[in-house]
């Protein structure tokens, strides 16, 4: 009787094993939507320093995720804070609508 529970284990641990084979390939690169922050398009240098050298007011709309590219967390971005987002596709050319305009994070003539 042992025997038999024993070999009805083993065939039952060994169909489970077969049939649950070795699972998903692994993908060659990352799939799906970059992380959290919704990064755009990575801004050539040319466009980043035209952003930057916009009023400073203005840059927030251009920034897609404010705690993000500001690392230090002061509630200010410095030019490399800046830069390094713009490399991260974290700063957009064109600003962003002001959300009580109805627009909210969209450009009225958005690239296409």
């Amino acid at each position: 009787m042992r025997l038999a529970i024993l070999a009805t284990t083993a065939l039952l641990a060994m169909t489970s094993y077969a049939l649950g084979g070795g699972g998903a390939p692994v993908p060659e690169k990352a799939e799906g939507v970059p992380p959290s922050g919704r990064p755009t398009a990575v801004l050539n240098q040319a466009d980043c320093e035209r952003v930057w050298r916009k009023s400073k007011d203005a840059l927030s709309g251009h920034i897609v995720n404010f705690e993000l590219v500001d690392k230090s967390g002061d509630g200010k971005i410095s030019k490399s804070e800046f830069k390094r987002g713009c490399n991260k596709g974290w700063v957009q050319k064109h600003a962003a609508l002001p959300s009580n305009s109805g627009g909210g994070q969209t450009p009225r003539k958005p690239m296409q």
